[in-house]
C-alpha cells in the first residue's frame, strides 16, 4: 500500500459544531454510532472515493468495499498507509480498535480481524462520518 502524508487539522469543539451536521458531530467528535441498515452508504455500490466528512481527506475507495452483512459500509483496506489511525476503544466494557481520520482525528468506526482477503480486516465505518465522491460525476 502506498504511504500518504496528511497535514493535521485542529479545531475547537465549537468550530466542529459549526461546521458539522448534528449527526456528523455525534459520530466524528463524540464517538457515536449510527443504526445498521439505516445509513447512507451501507448498500452503496457506486464506484468512487469515500472521504472524511470532517476534513474531506480521502479514506477508502469503493474497490475495497465489500458486503459484510453488518449493515454498515465495510472495507478491507484504507486508500493509503496513513489515511486512518487505530486507537484503543475501551468504552462499554469492551476493548476494540477504533478507527480515526489521521488528518482531523474524527471517529470513523472500528476495525475487526474477520474481513476478506487480502488483508483479513473489516473496517466497519459509519456513513455519517463520510462523504462519497462518485467517479465520473461532477459534484456541481
Amino acid at each position: 500500500m502506498k504511504p500518504c502524508v496528511r497535514d493535521k487539522i485542529e479545531r475547537s469543539e465549537e468550530e466542529w459544531k459549526r461546521t458539522l451536521s448534528p449527526e456528523q458531530f455525534k459520530i466524528l467528535r463524540q464517538h457515536g454510532t449510527e443504526m445498521p441498515f439505516r445509513n447512507r452508504y451501507w448498500d452503496n455500490r457506486a464506484k468512487g472515493m469515500y472521504l472524511c466528512a470532517g476534513c474531506s481527506s480521502e479514506l477508502f475507495h469503493s474497490d475495497t468495499k465489500f458486503d459484510s452483512r453488518t449493515g454498515w459500509p465495510s472495507f478491507w483496506a484504507p486508500i493509503c498507509d496513513g489515511a486512518v489511525e487505530v486507537v484503543a476503544d475501551k468504552r462499554f466494557g469492551m476493548c476494540r480498535n477504533a478507527i480515526i481520520c489521521a488528518r482531523c482525528g474524527g471517529h470513523l468506526g472500528h476495525v475487526f480481524e474477520d474481513g476478506p482477503p487480502p488483508t483479513g480486516l473489516r473496517y466497519c465505518m459509519n456513513s455519517g462520518a463520510m462523504e462519497f465522491k462518485e467517479e465520473g460525476v461532477d459534484p456541481k
